[in-house]
């Protein structure tokens, strides 16, 4: 198991390399797996059983963070705060994830990470996964709905331009899917769908596990194949860097993987490479995928001038093979308890290695806690200049953190959220978990949330409720989590409003909020 290290790491460090504004502007790629356990790489958990061996030397090269966290336990919302620095529980989705063909979830004038960059004269691009909303040209809007893809079987013009994606939200350049599982089953370019979906999507059981057998139907690219997906996109991000290496711009790019995600489909070089089950095989590719990227970023001799980040949505999935792994003495989640979805440590707490060769101490680690909201604020820091005063509402920056420093304005607590809305807020060793009331979300929707209290310091499994034994702690975290709401933003210097109502001491009765007044 990777052992946090205490306050200051030993970095080398001369004065010139301090001060990022004195140099030529890094390129920065981001590479986000999707459903990747924290105890996933085997470097930091060699008694797991997967191997992992281009990460393994991602975290030889760079600083692993051993106490970062997405946002929430799922896909939708961790995207809206890794790109726009916010929790996602600010805006109108209280729970879940956007669904099938919903609308944008960003809004047009908010800040974002790839549009800050721009700004500051970087070249930005998403390979990957969106899923984070498009307003799709159809004889009806694409709309928030209550109902979970409740708009899938609706008729969409694939003929027209989207917009509200990616290059409407600060990238110059786009090439993925909405999502593998969600329906139109095919790629897109820009603002483009391409291949057009004229047939109709059939499963095919001998591609993989954990297919999407409800939209049999749906718009489909003629021979989809979903085995493809993730070896093209790793191909377009290989052929990105390769062209942004002749470039005097630098780049950003967010490589956003739709692995170990399902539909659990390991290309045919990687099936049954695990000798454990399809999603241990689709874990080695997505480690090949990354790996892939980062070896291209050297061999075009970037190396040096870039800041690789790897790091993942949420934790590891437990309904796409969790059994065969833990029966064969693999822990996605590591020590901690729960998995994707969960308010538990399992569902959030995620792997996070920086390297920036020269700058950042190789082989390092940080217990800095962290929140990936807080990668436009570090980048700022890392360019030497200052986030807009507004936006960006829930980014701190941890760069004092890759350069071994202690800093007084630090990240010291974070919040996070469940699959079904639930709140963890930590401040310190302490994390107040409100969870449901009742066994299941239909049930409690309306009703009190359970106030529970962890000190993970001593309980890391989160064993030990001691909501009775503190009940002033208990009281106090309340409070201080209903101020960081009520405020509507983390940043100290910056007061700013949420979307919608925001409730965590009862369960919501809506999936999206009313607009708040």
């Amino acid at each position: 198991m990777l052992r946090p290290l205490v306050c200051c790491l030993l970095l080398c460090l001369s004065p010139g390399l301090l001060s990022a504004a004195e140099q030529q502007q890094p390129n920065i790629v981001v590479i986000l797996a999707d459903d990747f356990g924290v105890g996933d790489i085997q470097a930091h958990y060699p008694e797991n059983k997967i191997p992992t061996p281009y990460l393994d030397r991602l975290v030889k090269q760079g600083m692993s963070f051993t106490d970062a966290h997405s946002g929430s336990a799922v896909c939708t919302p961790t995207r809206y705060g890794l790109l726009t620095g916010r929790y996602a529980w600010r805006t109108r989705l209280q729970e879940w994830v956007i669904a099938a063909y919903e609308p944008p979830l960003i809004a047009a004038d908010r800040l974002t990470f790839p549009g800050f960059l721009k700004s500051q004269g970087y070249t930005t691009a998403c390979i990957g996964k969106w899923h984070l909303g498009w307003n799709w040209p159809g004889p009806q809007p694409s709309q928030m709905t209550e109902k979970r893809n409740g708009q899938w079987q609706l008729n969409w013009d694939f003929t027209k331009p989207i917009s509200g994606g990616p290059v409407d939200r600060g990238f110059d350049y786009f090439f993925g899917v909405d999502l593998p599982n969600l329906p139109p089953f095919t790629f897109i370019e820009n603002s483009r769908v391409f291949p057009q979906p004229t047939a109709k999507f059939q499963p095919d059981p001998a591609e993989g596990i954990v297919l999407p057998k409800a939209f049999t139907g749906a718009p489909a690219a003629p021979d989809w194949k979903m085995q493809e997906i993730l070896p093209e996109l790793t191909r377009r991000a290989v052929k990105y860097i390769e062209q942004q290496a002749a470039q005097q711009e630098p780049f950003f790019l967010y490589f956003s993987m739709t692995s170990p995600h399902e539909p659990v489909v390991p290309s045919p070089p990687f099936r049954g490479k695990s000798g454990i089950a399809p999603v241990a095989d689709f874990v080695m590719e997505t480690d090949w995928s990354a790996g892939q990227v980062i070896q291209a970023i050297d061999q075009a001799g970037l190396g040096e001038n870039t800041v690789v980040i790897f790091t993942a949505d949420n934790g590891h999935s437990h309904y796409t093979g969790w059994k065969d792994l833990i029966k064969a003495g693999h822990l996605p989640s590591g020590p901690y308890r729960g998995h994707k979805g969960d308010v538990w440590e399992g569902g959030h707490r995620v792997p996070l290695v920086v390297r920036w060769p020269g700058k950042v101490q190789a082989g390092s680690s940080s217990d800095q806690l962290i929140c990936l909201t807080d990668l436009l604020a570090t980048s700022a820091d890392l360019l030497g200049t200052k986030l807009p005063a507004t936006g960006a509402e829930d980014s701190l920056s941890f760069f004092p953190a890759l350069q071994g420093k202690a800093s007084d304005g630090s990240r010291t607590s974070v919040v996070n959220h469940s699959n079904f809305g639930e709140f963890a807020f930590r401040d310190g060793p302490w994390k107040l978990v409100y969870k449901l009331g009742e066994r299941n979300l239909e049930k409690s929707r309306g009703k009190p949330t359970i106030a529970e209290l962890y000190h993970l310091q001593s309980d890391i499994a989160e064993e030990q409720d001691l909501s009775q034994k503190h009940p002033e702690r208990v009281r106090q975290m309340t409070a201080d989590l209903q101020a960081l709401i009520d405020r509507g933003s983390s940043r100290p210097d910056q007061q700013s409003q949420n979307d919608g109502q925001v409730e965590f001491k009862t369960t919501q009765k809506l999936r999206w909020a009313p607009v708040k007044d």
